[in-house]
């Protein structure tokens, strides 16, 4: 695999068949979620544990080669394996059957926006005490040459292919659009008292979602900024948190002209003279942007950098924006402590995320 993915590492052939790559990617980031979390599943209650995920393609990757398949060889030879390895809820039937989780299960798909959507959902299903735990998160693997010759036909990517190292520089004045990536990121989320009682390993806890949308076009986010902003304070409201008390974004910095300038604004907008005093820091500057996934990385970061007190950078920050005037940590990881961060997710649609 030219990514550097072993398939057999993970997955007998036999099973890799009836998989596509999105769901391979989330399976295997959610063995070491539930492992990580301590959980024994033939001690609870497989009723009010559930799973809700996020992607923004699906299964492209098998899309692909069963049209090439049919056009050289035939309809006949397509597999009956299709139909379950491209749909998106493929990765959250086949999480609930893995680890048995009987429960509420299903996808959410906005885009940009998929896996922090599916989180606040997760987050929402244990609030209304219909599960004590939840497992979320999101995958996406659409690096595809038809899934990025999208991308390049909407001018969404960045035109740096003699230097794609330094191609991603969210927040800096010559940004040119984001480099795709893909993989994927689970979490666990668990009702307090359940995680306490049982000794669970905490590493943060959830506080707040806030759920929009630009109501204005389907790639392009509304230079108003007012969807952003609303989000971001839905969810301090939600959590009961100040502005004052955040100490860190993860900013959805996609490295596009127009998200970082108004999610920037939205953010000064959000926190008013506070904004001077935040660490702002873009994930997608050193991973890429994993489209539907990126919400759940991004939100597994923000929780480490809460456990760890470290900010990590928005690297490839060379040449600051007079419209980016935050503190983007540029180039180096900073130690800090950080009490509260929120972490945003931006997607085509205008759907907008945030979560505290």
């Amino acid at each position: 695999d030219v990514w550097g993915w072993d398939t057999e590492k993970y997955f007998p052939k036999i099973e890799s068949k009836k998989l596509d790559k999105f769901t391979m990617y989330y399976l295997v980031a959610a063995a070491e979620a539930m492992a990580a979390s301590g959980l024994d599943m033939s001690k609870e209650d497989r009723t009010l544990a559930g799973c809700i995920l996020g992607t923004g393609i699906g299964g492209i990757h098998e899309i692909e080669a069963s049209k090439r398949l049919q056009i050289d060889r035939g309809a006949d030879r397509v597999s009956p394996f299709f139909i379950p390895k491209i749909m998106a809820n493929a990765m959250a039937g086949q999480t609930a059957i893995r680890f048995g989780l009987q429960g509420t299960c299903y996808v959410t798909s906005s885009a940009c926006a998929s896996a922090s959507h599916a989180i606040g959902l997760a987050l929402r299903t244990i609030q209304w005490g219909e599960a004590d735990i939840m497992v979320t998160g999101g995958s996406e693997a659409a690096t595809t040459e038809l899934g990025l010759a999208g991308f390049c036909s909407l001018k969404a990517v960045s035109g740096r292919n003699d230097d794609p190292k330094r191609a991603s520089r969210p927040f800096d004045k010559n940004r040119d659009g984001f480099v795709m990536g893909e993989g994927a990121a689970a979490i666990v989320l668990e009702e307090y008292e359940h995680a306490r009682r049982r000794g669970a390993p905490i590493y943060a806890e959830l506080l707040g979602y806030g759920s929009t949308d630009d109501a204005f076009h389907i790639t392009a986010p509304n230079e108003d900024a007012d969807g952003p902003t609303r989000a971001m304070r839905m969810a301090l409201k939600d959590g009961g948190i100040t502005p004052e008390q955040v100490g860190y974004v993860n900013a959805h910095g996609t490295s596009t002209y127009l998200n970082d300038k108004i999610e920037t604004a939205a953010i000064k907008r959000v926190f008013g003279d506070h904004a001077r005093k935040l660490a702002v820091s873009s994930t997608k500057s050193m991973v890429g942007h994993l489209l539907g996934a990126s919400g759940a990385i991004e939100l597994a970061v923000s929780t480490l950098t809460i456990q760890r007190g470290q900010v990590h950078p928005t690297i490839n920050y060379e040449t600051p924006d007079p419209e980016c005037d935050l503190d983007y940590v540029p180039n180096q990881a900073r130690e800090q402590r950080v009490d509260y961060a929120i972490s945003n997710s931006l997607g085509f649609g205008g759907h907008n995320t945030c979560l505290l």
